[in-house]
This record gives C-alpha cells, structure tokens and sequence, in this order.
C-alpha cells in the first residue's frame, strides 16, 4: 500500500512538472507594452504546423483614439475594447440618422453602448 501511495505521488508531481515548459511559453513578457510574437507550434510527430500570430497589445496614446464623428466603424473595431464591427455600424447608423455628436457622452444612446462600455472607452474617444 505504502508502494501505491509513493507511485501515485511521483506520477502526480511528474505530471505537474511537465506542464511547465509549456506554461513558461505561454507567459506573457511584462517588459513591453506592445508585444507582437510568431510562434510556430510543434506537433506531437515534431512536425511544425504553422505559424500563430499573437494579439497585439495596445496602449492608449494619441494614435489610438478615434473621432466619433469622422471615424470609420473599422476604426472604431480597432481602437475602442470590447466593440465589434457590429457594434461599430450601429455607432456608424446612429450618427448618419440623428446627426453629429455634440457631445461625448451622446455614445451612451446608441444601442449595444452601455455605461460601462463607454466608461472603459472614454479615453479614447473624441470629438
């Protein structure tokens, strides 16, 4: 029995450890604030599959803002976190059907906008 429970405990930790290397690769590097990587993972027979191209990260600075009343939805997909080009056709509908944005804050009406999404957005958009 005591041979059971030693052989259960070396299985567990070796499986543990060999989860490792492959968590240690999927870390992100905290040393920059825009990250562009190409990894080409590797099959089980060795063979490379293809290339993975990972997210960008991006920061918020003046290139990454976007006019609500010039913008493109393209553009509003891009920059703004959490909108879709759905979400951006709608911001698109509302102001060529009600007219210009007088006003930030007006993003909140159209629909699929809620506080928070706006609330996580405001910094990047402007008038």
């Amino acid at each position: 029995m005591k041979k059971l429970g030693i052989t259960s405990l070396s299985f567990a930790l070796a499986l543990g450890l060999s989860t490792l290397p492959v968590m240690l690769q999927a870390a992100p590097n905290a040393t920059s604030s825009v990250a562009t990587t190409t990894t080409a993972p590797v099959t089980a027979a060795g063979k490379v599959s293809g290339p993975q191209v990972k997210k960008e990260q991006v920061a918020v600075t003046d290139e990454s803002t976007v006019n609500i009343n010039t913008g493109t939805a393209e553009e509003f997909a891009k920059v703004m976190n959490g909108v879709g080009m759905k979400k951006a056709q709608a911001i698109i509908s509302y102001r060529e059907e009600l007219g210009q944005f007088t006003d930030v804050e007006q993003l909140r009406e159209v629909p699929g906008i809620g506080a928070a999404l706006f609330e996580r957005n405001k910094d990047r958009l402007k008038l």
